[in-house]
């Protein structure tokens, strides 16, 4: 297991601090969570966007039919 350090803000440290004695985990679980959760989030970002390139590339656009199903399930008709 690697590990590093980090320099946060002094308040960051503090609030931290005061999470992990409230779920009783230690300083260091709190932040390797923190870090796994914002490395998956990010990957999985990413992925999506270049999924999306992939696709425009392609020219797979959806059409003006396509875009009216989706918004009609969200937007009710005036009529």
């Amino acid at each position: 297991m690697a590990a590093f350090t980090v320099r946060v803000p002094d308040e960051t440290a503090t609030r931290h601090d005061q999470l992990a004695e409230k779920v009783d985990r230690s300083r260091s679980y709190m932040a390797a969570q923190a870090i796994e959760d914002f490395v998956a989030r990010e990957e999985w970002q990413l992925a999506e966007i270049e999924a999306g390139l992939a696709e425009a590339k392609r020219g797979d656009f959806a059409n003006g039919r396509d875009i009216a199903a989706v918004v009609g399930k969200y937007v009710k008709s005036r009529k």
